[in-house]
């Protein structure tokens, strides 16, 4: 069982910047693929970037050049940084784990409960 915590969101100012932090249990950076994902109101999940047991990152086209994956193995934690924040960026953000690599939501079997972001113009 992997369990995935988030953390970190909150209302920022539009061109502000966030970083959240998805806590994970166990062993679970060594082996499986954390990707973070957000969904507003109305939308799908849309895939906003991961990271692999390797450290090998990748990027969704909506945040790529904005954003960046990285993770402390020995504190067990996976950060999302994005910066130049707009009000589309306002979504739920999710992290999940998948033991493969994926970039859309079914690719992953674990979820945590998502934490909210929300971007003021």
């Amino acid at each position: 069982q992997v369990q995935l915590v988030e953390s970190g969101g909150g209302l920022v100012q539009a061109g502000g910047s966030l970083r959240l932090s998805c806590a994970t249990s166990g062993h679970t950076l060594s082996t499986w693929t954390i990707g973070w994902f957000r969904q507003a109101p109305g939308n799908e999940r849309e895939f906003v970037g991961s990271i692999g047991w390797s450290g090998t990152t990748s990027y969704g086209a909506a945040v790529k050049g904005r954003a960046t994956i990285s993770r402390d193995v020995a504190e067990k934690t996976v950060y999302l940084q994005m910066s130049s924040l707009q009000s589309e960026d306002t979504a739920v953000y999710y992290c999940a784990a998948t033991i493969r690599s994926g970039l859309w939501a079914r690719d992953y079997d674990y979820w945590g409960q998502g934490t909210q972001v929300t971007v003021s113009s």
